[in-house]
């Protein structure tokens, strides 16, 4: 009788695992505190009822404090089975061949895009999914106060200033500083490489190869001064130093401020804020000389990493491989509409995108995009946010800042081992 109930018992152990884990299993997820994860979130709920692997996310600041955090988690091995973070030059600074895992040949990578791909490599090698959506770089308006005034969505620089003199003549707002979040004072640089690249087509080759920089190229020394220009021309909040992205955000659905300087995965975010006046916010390229050059920056989307010190690789992989299936993207989309299009191929956007994203579709469908900086030069200075910030409040001239920035990136190139450094 004993033997009977034990072979019954191991009977039905085996029949629940073809359905289930015996053991529950938990993976941690660590991500910055500034992205919404409403629709990650989602999918990570769907992915537990499926297999049932819990997600627990863990949240760190976002910027520099963010990227320092994640170093040294790394480096002391205290770090969260996945790791949410950027792609391109800042993702190299990780040693992603040290510490995470080579998801080059895993099939749930074959319909991710290339373009994707090449931002997450070292070595020939891919080392994370492609987690949310393309972002643009560029100014965010509220479309209210741009119809009051009777204004139009600028595409030269001097357009842009002859708008934004009228709103301060209408005493709002005209640009949205959020210095408190220092990371949030680059856009304006960052978001003029259409206009580098359009210029100075090799400009990212020559900077790779410590033969272009800032500071003695026009063209890109032009992003400093034209940060430090509405500066002086008293566009900015006056409390620029002590507001946060997320003030920043409220000021400009509640049309306290005309325009903000920002990605685009800011979009979902304010419709949490707000899901009926994110139908007022527009976006537009950060404009450049001619109209005819017209482009919008892109960015393409942070990365999901499995830490090789896991020990939970293989239940990693199952997360990674669900998030870029078709059935994790319905579950993220029905959860919260996207902020932009997609790395992955086959996956096509719904009806009924917010204004913002629309306004950001037909840059990328023109073929009118160039990729950031950052995407095709794996040179990428720590201190660019706090250049930045006090370039934004005057503190010193472009050109310094742009000669200071200049420096900053020489110790990252040598320990690339970059050649001409």
């Amino acid at each position: 009788m004993k033997r009977s109930l034990a072979l019954l018992a191991a009977a039905a152990v085996l029949t629940l695992g073809l359905t289930a884990p015996v053991a529950a299993q938990s993976l941690s997820l660590l991500i910055d505190n500034q992205t919404n994860i409403t629709g990650l979130k989602a999918v990570a709920e769907s992915f537990t009822a499926k297999t049932g692997i819990k997600i627990t996310f863990d949240l760190r600041p976002g910027g520099p404090e963010g990227e320092n955090l994640v170093k040294t988690r790394l480096a002391t091995g205290d770090m969260d089975d996945l790791s949410y973070f950027n792609s391109g030059s800042l993702f190299l600074t990780l040693n992603p061949a040290k510490n995470f895992i080579d998801v080059t040949n895993e099939p749930f990578m074959v319909n991710v895009i290339d373009s994707f791909k090449s931002t997450v490599s070292t070595g020939g090698k891919v080392y994370a999914a492609p987690q949310g959506s393309i972002m643009g770089g560029g100014w965010y308006y509220n479309k209210k106060i741009y119809a009051k005034l009777g204004l139009k969505v600028p595409k030269t620089w001097a357009e842009l200033l002859s708008n934004l003199e009228k709103i301060k003549a209408a005493k709002i707002t005209p640009v949205i500083a959020s210095y408190k979040d220092s990371w949030s004072s680059q856009l304006i640089v960052l978001a003029d490489y259409y206009n580098v690249q359009a210029k100075n087509p090799k400009f990212a080759d020559d900077y790779t190869a410590n033969k272009a920089h800032f500071a003695d190229t026009p063209a890109a020394l032009r992003g400093f001064e034209k940060l430090q220009e509405l500066f002086k021309k008293g566009y900015y909040n006056k409390d620029a130093s002590a507001t946060t992205f997320d003030l920043a955000m409220k000021m400009l659905l509640d049309g306290k401020g005309a325009n903000y300087p920002m990605l685009t995965f800011a979009t979902a975010t304010m419709a949490g804020i707000d899901p009926v006046k994110i139908n007022d916010i527009g976006f537009f390229a950060q404009p450049g000389d001619s109209a005819d050059s017209n482009g919008l920056t892109i960015w393409m989307p942070n990365g999901l990493s499995i830490y090789t010190g896991s020990k939970n690789i293989e239940a990693a992989k199952k997360f990674l491989a669900y998030t870029v299936s078709p059935e994790a993207f319905a579950v993220s989309m029905a959860a919260m509409k996207p902020d932009g299009p997609f790395a992955v191929k086959g996956i096509a956007l719904p009806a009924g995108l917010y204004p913002a994203v629309s306004d950001m579709i037909p840059y990328v469908e023109s073929g009118k995009t160039a990729p950031a900086l950052e995407f095709l030069s794996p040179i990428k200075g720590p201190n660019l946010p706090q250049i930045c910030v006090q370039d934004g409040l005057g503190l010193k001239s472009p050109l310094e800042n742009a000669k200071e920035y200049d420096k900053d990136v020489v110790k990252q190139a040598k320990q690339l081992g970059l050649a001409g450094w």
